[in-house]
Parts: structure tokens; C-alpha cells; sequence
């Protein structure tokens, strides 16, 4: 997942690979198809509406009428465009069309938390969390087909990446649960309800967004955008295990909120929990956070700390965190571990997170516990992980073994 923070993060294997990860990722466009109109960006929408015989003097408007009937009213039926008129909405069901990922499943918590998976195109899947809370409505959504960075305690890490997904794959999540939520507009209504149940979106399912940057900043420019989705920048939160030469592009071209898998104290403990810490190690990740542009009172950097028994837990770990982060506007979240089938690692006590929580309070920072939502149906940070993938996986390994690949 991404590797930060809400599902666990990605590993990168070997120290020295190249910021951004050669990977595949699938063309909106299929051989001889018609062409998906999820995830273009504004120009991009312009440009293929231009090649399929739009005229010049028409195309800033077409444009706009039809961004804001996918994005702001959910329509996936040209022909319930109706401020279009008859052979423009002919033309456009000729050549394109409005598809989000499927729904291959939805699993309900107890407490409420909804867990999706989704398909994308080659039949891959991942997951998607939705967490409802009395007073917003968190969206968790992934960016990458398994991970990179395998973090040893996110169960996530431990599947390989497959490939990045596009910006349709990336904000056709927020749109399939915004259809699951019920929350378009009423038809022949242009408002959406005054209490918004997605309020907030979370990159930190499936994969480390930084690792796919340009996909990620195009689908939170459309989420962002006032004539679409209409989520504000302050809503929506990145978080990176510390791709440290793309932190200040987070600022400038995306301008959302940054979080950090951080976890560790030492560069000997880091390096074992996240191990990108051995390309750009703590020293290096605080300088960026330091200049890091939007950082503020008002927009501070959240530090993500997942709580280990015996690992990372100790009153020295708080006071040295005290240290490390001075002077960088922060809050930290700390994270109870929570464990999966094989997993390396046990959650620190209760008693033990409340002296940890107090110290770093009484260090001046916010230090909430996040509460685990969602953990019997294994939607909780660091538990993401797409059966699929895993079982392809082991089919794979399986046939090495027998000397069948």
C-alpha cells in the first residue's frame, strides 16, 4: 500500500533503484477501442474531444459541460446529457466512454468500515477503505498494484508491485465510492447534500503515491477541481514513506497535505521497518521536511509511528522522536500495530502507547492514537493485501519449484 500510512507501505528492494519505478502502467486507450474518459485531465479531455471533430470555437465549452457531467453529477450515460445536443452526444458515445474499476467485492465492519475490492484492467485487483466517522467521511485509496518498498511490518509490503495505476484507475476509487455512498446529486438537482459523506481522501492504501507522482497529482487535480468533485487541497492527505526528491513537487504540484511513514528513531531500526531509510535515511528525510513549502501551524506534517513491542516503543524512542522532529510544524499519529497472519511483529501495550502518547504531548505536539477500524475484516493500517494478487503470486512460486517457469 502506500506505504505510509493507512495500509502499510511499499518496499524497495534494492537501495540504489531509480526514483521513479519502471513499471507498467495500462493506457486509457485499448487497441481499436473507444477511449476512457476517467482520469484525462482538463486538457486532456480537450484534446480528445478536438480529435474526434469537435470544432476550435466549441471545445473550452464542451469541455467543461462534460467534466462537470462526470464529476459533478456522476453521469456515466451520454445520452442523459441533455445540455448537449443530439449528435454531439452521438459522437461522444461513439468514441468514448465513462468506466470505472468494478467492484468485485464489499466487506462491512462492525463498526462501519467499508472495504472494496476493485479490478482494474488486466484483471488485477486492490483495495480500497472507506471509514466513516461522526464528523467526516475518510476514503483510503491505493495508487499501485501491490507494493515496492516491502516495509516488514505492513502486510501490503510483503506483495510485489505489479504496476502503477492511471489517474482513471486513481479517482474512478473516490467515484465508485461515491456511487456506493449514494452521494451524486438528485437528478435535476446541481448541489450535492450539504453533509458530505467523502469528505476526505487518504492516499495511503496499496503502493507508495510518490513512486507514481504525475498519475497521482492528475486524479487529485480532478478531485480538487471546483466544478467537479469539489474536495478542498486541506482534504486530501498523501503519505510517503520519504521519496525524498519528490516530497516538495507534493507542495507545488499537488498542494495537499503530507504525512510520513516514519516508525523509527535510529537509521538501524528504520532501515529494517522501512527500508527505503537505506536511499535517503532519517537525516536526510528531516532536511526535506524542513523545506518542505507548505509546511505551517496550520498545515502541519503528520509523522505516522506504528506501535511495536520492544521495537520502536521506549521512552527513549519518544524523547529522541522529540528531537528529531524540532522545529518542523508536525503532529503524530501513533499507530497501533495491527497484526496479520505471519506478521513479525506484536502491538505495544496499551499502557506502554499512553506513555509514549504523554511524552511526545508533553513535548508540545499533537500525539493522538489512532483507533483501528475495520480490523475484522482486515481493512485496518498495514492490512491491505489483494487475495488475487497474493494467490497469483504463489502460483508462480509454485511452478518455479517444479521447474514449470
Amino acid at each position: 500500500m502506500t506505504g505510509p500510512s493507512f495500509f502499510g507501505t511499499d518496499r524497495m528492494s534494492d537501495a540504489h533503484a531509480p526514483i521513479t519505478q519502471d513499471v507498467l502502467t495500462i493506457p486509457r486507450k485499448l487497441p481499436d477501442g473507444p477511449t476512457n474518459l476517467v482520469g484525462l485531465t482538463r486538457d486532456g479531455l480537450k484534446e480528445a474531444l478536438l480529435a474526434a471533430g469537435t470544432p476550435e470555437k466549441q471545445a473550452k465549452m464542451r469541455t467543461g459541460q462534460v467534466w462537470q457531467w462526470i464529476y459533478q453529477k456522476g453521469i456515466r450515460d451520454f445520452g442523459q446529457m441533455t445540455n448537449l445536443s443530439k449528435d454531439f452526444r452521438a459522437m461522444l458515445a461513439e468514441n468514448f466512454v465513462i468506466e470505472l474499476p468494478e467492484v468485485v467485492s464489499k466487506q462491512v465492519s462492525s463498526d462501519g468500515t467499508r472495504k472494496y475490492l476493485v479490478r482494474i484492467a488486466g484483471g488485477h485487483e486492490v483495495e480500497t477503505v472507506y471509514i466513516p466517522e461522526t464528523d467526516r467521511g475518510t476514503l483510503c485509496i491505493s495508487s499501485q498494484v501491490g507494493c515496492t518498498l516491502t516495509c516488514s511490518f505492513c502486510h501490503t509490503g510483503t506483495q510485489k508491485l505489479v504496476r502503477n495505476l492511471t489517474p482513471g484507475e486513481i479517482i474512478g476509487q473516490v467515484m465508485m465510492a461515491r456511487d456506493d455512498l449514494g452521494e451524486w446529486p438528485e437528478p435535476g438537482k446541481s448541489n450535492p447534500p450539504t453533509t458530505r459523506l467523502l469528505s476526505n481522501i487518504v492516499l495511503m492504501g496499496m503502493g507508495e503515491p510518490l513512486y507514481n507522482f504525475e498519475n497521482v497529482r492528475d486524479a487529485m487535480k480532478i478531485a480538487m477541481d471546483p466544478e467537479g468533485i469539489q474536495l478542498s487541497r486541506r482534504r486530501i492527505t498523501l503519505s510517503t514513506s520519504g521519496v525524498v526528491p519528490e516530497i516538495a513537487r507534493t507542495a507545488t504540484e499537488i498542494g495537499c497535505q503530507l504525512a510520513v511513514s516514519f516508525h523509527a528513531t535510529t537509521d538501524d531500526v528504520r532501515d529494517k521497518l522501512v527500508p527505503i531509510n537505506k536511499r535517503w535515511n532519517i537525516e536526510e528525510l528531516l532536511a526535506a521536511l524542513k523545506e518542505y513549502p507548505k509546511a505551517s501551524n496550520s498545515e502541519r506534517i503528520t509523522f505516522e509511528y506504528v506501535m511495536l513491542k520492544d521495537v520502536n516503543d521506549s521512552d527513549e524512542d519518544a524523547h529522541r522522536l522529540l528531537e528529531l522532529i524540532k522545529g518542523i510544524p508536525a503532529k503524530i499519529n501513533l499507530i497501533p500495530f495491527n497484526p496479520w497472519p505471519g506478521a513479525p511483529y506484536e502491538r505495544s501495550s496499551n499502557n506502554r502507547i499512553r506513555a509514549f502518547a504523554d511524552i511526545v504531548h508533553n513535548g508540545g505536539y499533537s500525539s493522538p492514537v489512532r483507533k483501528p477500524r475495520g480490523e475484522d475484516i482486515m481493512a485496518a493500517c498495514g492490512q491491505l493485501k489483494s487475495a488475487t494478487e497474493r494467490a497469483r503470486k504463489s502460483r508462480k512460486e509454485i511452478a518455479a519449484e517444479a521447474g514449470l517457469s
